[in-house]
């Protein structure tokens, strides 16, 4: 049976298959020669295949070499990543988090909320990914991401969940539009009105179908577009009326000239959380994200 491989050889097999001669390669990791070849040798002989073809232009590995080789650069980069954030405990608020936020999230006000993280924590990387909800909490649970934020309808029993931001859904006319005068409306009374879909197949879609089949109606849409600024765009354009959240909508040039009534049923009034995994200890930038995320939302 094949023995464990350790850093060390995998270092310098790949020198011998950059250099092509493993007296330059053992120059390069300061070693002797001979160590290198015997090192060499006993991967071949552990596994039953050669790694290394000899000949007059240098060294060059076989195919099961070439296998060798990328998997081991692979390794090494998982260890300078893995010792880089390791280190970052001991600097306190340095180092990388991993965001993945919903659609409806990253539209409102995340972006602004991270970019001002970044102005005041220079040393801390964060990379943002746009998923859909199922995705987003697939992505936390497995550890691919430190941080999910998504509206609070998925089941979240498995995670730590912290109250981030609210929105709330409303009716998106044009000032003529029969109902553009009204304080709030009661999803009932506008089933009929939306010509305008937003983002189908989406979390908010499905729970609008799903409240009109309670209602016995159904949606019947003029136009589906995946984003909140075309969305604005077709209502100051005439094609109708769309239900869209009001803190991310109002934000699109068009919207200056359209009116928000909001949607009195107490589902309209959504609450965004964050969560994390249970029972992991938050490393220090993590931590340091999620409290500044929260006085943003407080404020």
């Amino acid at each position: 049976m094949a023995h464990d491989i350790d850093i060390v050889t995998l270092r310098l097999f790949i020198a011998v298959c950059e250099e092509g001669n493993i007296a330059r390669a053992a120059d390069r990791e300061a070693i002797v020669a001979s160590a290198v070849s015997r090192r060499i040798a006993a991967v071949e002989e552990d596994f039953g295949t050669p790694l290394l073809i000899r000949g007059r232009r240098g060294i060059k590995p076989t195919a099961a070499g070439e296998t060798m080789l990328r998997q081991a650069r692979e390794v090494l980069r998982a260890m300078d990543r893995l010792s880089a954030e390791l280190s970052d405990f001991s600097s306190g608020g340095h180092g990388p988090v991993r965001v993945v936020a919903s659609p409806a999230a990253l539209a409102e006000h995340l972006a602004e909320d991270i970019g001002s993280f970044l102005e005041s924590s220079q040393r801390v990387v964060v990379s943002t990914d746009e998923r859909v909800s199922p995705d987003v909490v697939r992505a936390v649970l497995e550890g691919a991401a430190e941080i999910g934020i998504l509206w609070d309808a998925t089941d979240l029993t498995n995670f730590e969940v912290v109250p981030y931001r609210r929105d709330r859904l409303c009716l998106v006319v044009r000032p003529g539009h029969p109902l553009a005068s009204r304080k709030e409306v009661h999803f009932e009374e506008i089933v009929d009105q939306i010509s305008i879909g937003l983002a189908p197949g989406g979390m908010m879609d499905t729970m609008l179908r799903r409240k009109a089949a309670l209602l016995s109606r159904t949606l019947s849409y003029r136009v589906e577009v995946s984003g909140v600024d075309v969305a604005v765009r077709f209502v100051a354009a005439g094609l109708g009326a769309g239900v869209m959240p009001r803190e991310a909508a109002s934000s699109h040039g068009k919207a200056s000239s359209l009116v928000f009534v909001p949607i009195a049923d107490r589902w309209a009034d959504r609450q965004f959380v964050i969560i994390t995994r249970r029972a992991t200890v938050q490393a220090p930038p993590t931590r340091l994200l999620i409290d500044h995320l929260l006085r943003r939302a407080s404020s």
